[in-house]
């Protein structure tokens, strides 16, 4: 009887070694590994930590978000790369780190220069196509979590700059990894200099650029203003983030837990929005107490930048940018803006 009972304890043992009951399996802790390029002391780098948080309560500790912040996964380009082998299971990426994953230049399109002119533009056209463009990057083994307005580009420039002719006699610095923008600009006319991110102020002291296109928040960070000492008051183009993560890490994740997950993306994607927009309001005005000069555009000249752009858009619809997507957007804005 005693040999019995022993049997029956350890069948027991076993039994739950084997096959773990409803307990167990919660208790279970996945490792989610964000990677950013952000530095963790700006608003994007606290509203991650703070997410962290969240989803570690939400999941009772059942789902860890792991931080790696200011680049030290690496860059774009190393971040996509180790997303598909996954290395890491998540990370922010710009417009350029998002267009990578669409092969149709659908996320290029949204930068588009002069294209989508203002916040209330862009939440208008990011309202109607969003799920469209979520739908191609999940296609491509990817699941967005949320998106970001991350600021405008605008021209800092030696000489001021108010109508195209100002620019085009200027040496436009233009980042290495930017073809689209680049791609546009050459072809209205302009001096296009490809130039690396941490090369922009040497280029710029050394004569080899006149010019950069850039936002705000970097310009103030690198310090550019100090040479680039003119801001055209135009927008040239919307700069967008997004937060993706890997379909296998997004399949691992419990189901129960995925509403409230995305709720804290969602609500993060909203801080964001008006955390961002007071960020690049500060730097302007910070930059203009330290000698920024900001060129005020009149209508009459806005519209000049237009013609210009308008001018060489059908060259590039169907190579440089989505011709169904620019095609969409432009109905969408001129719609608005003759009041239908």
């Amino acid at each position: 009887m005693k040999r019995i009972s022993h049997i029956v304890v350890w069948c027991i043992v076993l039994g739950s070694v084997l096959f773990p009951g409803p307990a167990f399996a919660q208790r279970r802790k996945l490792t989610i590994k964000l990677a950013s390029l952000v530095p963790e002391n700006t608003p994007w780098g606290e509203a991650l930590n703070r997410m962290a948080r969240e989803w570690a309560v939400i999941t009772g500790g059942e789902v860890e978000l792991l931080i790696y912040h200011n680049g030290v996964a690496g860059g774009e380009a190393d971040i996509l790369r180790k997303l598909k082998g996954n290395q890491i299971q998540a990370a922010i990426l710009s417009s350029f780190g998002l267009n990578a994953i669409t092969p149709g230049h659908e996320i290029m399109t949204l930068s588009c220069p002069f294209l989508i002119r203002d916040n209330a533009e862009l939440d208008l056209v990011l309202n109607a196509i969003k799920p469209a463009l979520e739908e191609k990057i999940n296609a491509e083994g990817f699941f967005t979590l949320a998106w970001s307005k991350v600021g405008w580009v605008k021209f800092f420039s030696k000489k001021p700059v108010r109508v195209p002719r100002d620019l085009k006699e200027q040496k436009l610095g233009t980042n290495e990894q930017e073809p689209a923008l680049m791609d546009a600009f050459k072809a209205m006319g302009y001096q296009m200099v490809p130039v690396a991110m941490n090369q922009i102020l040497v280029y710029l002291n050394g004569g080899m650029i006149d010019a950069v296109y850039q936002s705000p928040v970097n310009v103030g960070g690198l310090q550019i203003f100090g040479v680039a000492k003119n801001m055209a008051s135009i927008n040239i183009a919307p700069f967008m983030g997004g937060i993706v993560m890997n379909q296998a890490a997004w399949r691992s994740i419990p189901d129960r837990h995925k509403p409230a997950l995305l709720r804290v993306a969602k609500q993060l994607e909203a801080e964001l929005d008006t955390s961002i927009q007071e960020l690049e309001a500060s730097a302007i005005a910070t930059m203009k107490d330290y000698g920024l000069i900001v060129n005020e555009i009149s209508p009459a000249d806005e519209q000049l930048w237009h013609e210009d752009v308008n001018r060489v858009i059908p060259s590039l619809l169907g190579t440089t940018f989505n011709r169904e997507l620019y095609e969409k957007i432009d109905t969408l804005l001129k719609a608005r803006r003759d009041g239908r």
